[in-house]
């Protein structure tokens, strides 16, 4: 079966979405693009201290999003992350004080305990 393409909607609706939740203040630290072959599809990965542990993780998301007036039909598959994940912590260790990472894609290389068939990333920090 053929890979889902990351489009340019996507793309734009990814960037939409991470900066209606940094004015919601949920200091969102890892946005990317993650590309799942378990699901043959696209999640938008987030990583916050704010959101870490805390059980209700997507309802806060979907509370910044909504308060924002985002339509939650437009809300993209999400997948949220704990900040001590292997993958995360790898991430922020190779990439945390690169100067922009906007736009990088990874691909093809394990980090942490994932391996990252493809990935467009929006922010390393």
């Amino acid at each position: 079966m053929d890979k889902a393409t990351l489009v340019n909607i996507d793309l734009e609706r990814g960037a939409e979405v991470l900066k209606l939740l940094d004015s919601a203040d949920l200091g969102i630290k890892v946005a990317l693009w993650l590309f799942s072959p378990d699901h043959d599809d696209w999640f938008l990965v987030l990583a916050s201290p704010q959101l870490d542990g805390s059980k209700h993780s997507y309802g806060l998301v979907n509370e910044g999003l909504y308060k924002a007036g985002y339509a939650i039909e437009k809300t993209p598959p999400l997948w949220i992350m704990p900040m001590n994940d292997p993958f995360i912590r790898g991430l922020r260790k190779l990439f945390g004080k690169t100067k922009s990472v906007e736009g990088m894609r990874l691909g093809l290389q394990t980090i942490g305990n994932r391996f990252i068939e493809d990935a467009y990333v929006y922010r390393i920090s």
